[in-house]
């Protein structure tokens, strides 16, 4: 009974596990993980109780609801975009005393002119890139929007959509002197039907919020992200973001329903739709996912939302190779199944600046990469005896070294945020350049271990970090400062190596305006100019999100 006992506090991090467990268990788990001894002091391996030390101090609590933008040192430092990549002005209409009038009239005390306040919609939360827009417009109807797009039309007036500014490519702030369009008062949910779990909400809703009000009803967001406290759900669908939840929800090309988009003359397109099944005709809306504002700009989303699960339980696990890492993946999708929400790996190096700049403990012994698994079910005795066969398997076969297990929702996000503040601690490191990679699996790393041998010491760091599940790289390269030198290093030989394994120079953060001249590493030419097409018959002027995503078109 006391190995039994034993067993069950390693191996689940709490007392008190199902009897049916205890029986099987007992035998198994003594001969793989202790070695025989009286007072079992001696173990060869263990599963980690879940402890206390693991919550973030006090000093962090606000970024724990990661608003990114906490952590942004002076604006005033970042090189303008136009200077340090050697940008040409589009010959657009400079804002003029009239247009502000005309703004201020539209929406009385919602424009933004002064200095001080353009400073943060001006730069990106990396502080990479920086424009020098003289104007940010907060409207707060659709209807204000149209009209904004309608002027701007008229007048030639770039247009520079914004939410909640966490893009990682440049795309969410101007290049030059566009009119920043903010979604940040677009912010009302419209409507939810619990019967079918759609969910009709305006563009600037911030996803964190939508799910706290979801989670009341006993649904989710299908997506969830390490910027949730600050990014806008029209942004998510703008850039078809990806996040920690695809490995089970899928996309947002398959959980959007419907939108309500203004294009570039003004003009209301609505296809808000909230039916499931809806063929007729094209479908539109997958012209404005993934678009990144180059289009229209999202006013409103239809989003199939699931139902909140009842049992989430957490593992966090060192392996000892990407090898072990992969095969842990494939034991993991064969015995959890259904139930299996997330599976994330890092590497070491991750959690070296996670504990050296957070100030995170790091519950599990060092190893060279880490695993976070996610079980989501609506039967936690169930769920839990699953995950316990998974974790036996694992252990048993070398593929874990040992780990940790969390079913409490404190300790649960304390261990989530190891692996959601990867990005904060990078820019606490230094410049970054970032990479959003999606390659096969068995490839994944291979990229990270090439990077550290052709950059040697010219970088500070280079990491590894994403979503296994669905192929989706993070590739991170920290440097004292900006280096034109260790970019051209960089790129575009990252994209040719991409390229050569059939992998995408952009899984889910988009192209913006760092990546828009390396597209063919990923699409055929051919689509580039199908894609351009797109863009002159919706927006002839070229005034909506310019210099991002696509290159300019040649004659």
């Amino acid at each position: 009974m006391a190995g039994s006992s034993l067993t069950r506090y390693f191996y689940f991090g709490h007392h008190g596990t199902f009897p049916r467990m205890q029986v099987r268990c007992q035998r198994k788990a003594l001969s793989v993980w202790i070695k025989a001894s009286s007072s079992c002091n001696i173990t060869k391996k263990i599963i980690r109780p879940m402890t206390t030390s693991m919550l973030m101090p006090p000093a962090l609590s606000s970024l724990a609801r990661r608003n990114l933008h906490a952590t942004q040192p002076h604006l005033q430092e970042v090189m303008l975009t136009s200077e340090r990549y050697g940008v040409q002005r589009l010959p657009f209409a400079h804002v003029s005393d009239a247009d502000l009038a005309f703004f201020e009239r539209l929406m009385p005390g919602r424009i933004v002119t002064d200095v001080d306040e353009l400073k943060p919609f001006n730069v990106d939360w990396l502080k990479s890139v920086r424009g020098c827009s003289k104007v940010v417009l907060k409207p707060q109807t659709t209807l204000e929007v149209s009209e904004i797009l309608r002027y701007c039309s008229e007048r030639n007036l770039a247009v520079n959509p914004q939410g909640g500014n966490t893009g990682l490519v440049g795309g969410s702030v101007p290049v030059f002197d566009e009119i920043i369009l903010s979604t940040a008062l677009l912010n009302q949910v419209i409507s939810f039907d619990n019967v079918s779990g759609i969910l009709v909400c305006q563009a600037g809703c911030i996803l964190e919020n939508l799910n706290k009000y979801l989670e009341e009803l006993d649904f989710i967001m299908p997506l969830d992200l390490g910027a949730k406290g600050s990014c806008h759900i029209g942004g998510n669908v703008a850039t078809n973001a990806g996040g920690l939840r695809l490995l089970r929800y899928g996309s947002l090309r398959g959980t959007v329903l419907g939108l309500e988009v203004v294009l570039a003359d003004g003009s209301l397109l609505n296809c808000l739709t909230s039916l499931r099944k809806d063929n007729t005709g094209y479908d539109l809306k997958q012209l404005f996912i993934g678009s990144e504002g180059t289009l229209g700009i999202i006013t409103a989303v239809s989003i199939l939302c699931p139902r909140k699960p009842k049992a989430v339980n957490l593992a966090f696990l060192g392996c000892s190779g990407f090898s072990q890492v992969l095969q842990t993946f494939t034991t993991c999708k064969g015995m959890l199944g259904e139930i299996l929400s997330a599976y994330e790996f890092m590497d070491s190096e991750c959690m070296k600046l996670v504990e050296r700049h957070l100030k995170l403990a790091n519950p599990v012994t060092e190893s060279p990469f880490y695993v976070l698994i996610e079980t989501s079910g609506s039967n936690s005795a169930h769920d839990e005896e699953k995950l316990s066969h998974f974790l036996e398997q694992v252990m048993a076969s070398d593929l874990v070294i040992e780990g940790t297990l969390a079913s409490d929702d404190k300790k649960i996000k304390a261990l989530w945020a190891l692996r959601e503040r990867i990005t904060e601690a990078l820019t606490c490191d230094g410049f970054v350049y970032k990479y959003d990679i999606s390659l096969p699996v068995e490839r994944l790393y291979d990229l990270v271990t090439d990077m550290q041998r052709r950059l040697g010491r010219s970088a500070k760091n280079v990491v590894g970090y994403g979503h296994l599940g669905d192929g989706n790289l993070h590739l991170n390269i920290t440097a004292e400062t900006y280096s034109h030198s260790l970019l051209d290093a960089i790129e575009p030989y990252v994209y040719e190596w991409t390229s050569r394994y059939r992998g995408s120079i952009s899984a889910e953060h988009g192209l913006g305006f760092k990546k828009k001249h390396y597209i063919h590493y990923s699409k055929p030419q051919e689509a580039v100019l199908l894609m351009q097409q797109f863009k002159a018959m919706l927006d002839p002027k070229g005034i909506l999100n310019p210099y991002k995503m696509l290159p300019a078109k040649t004659t």
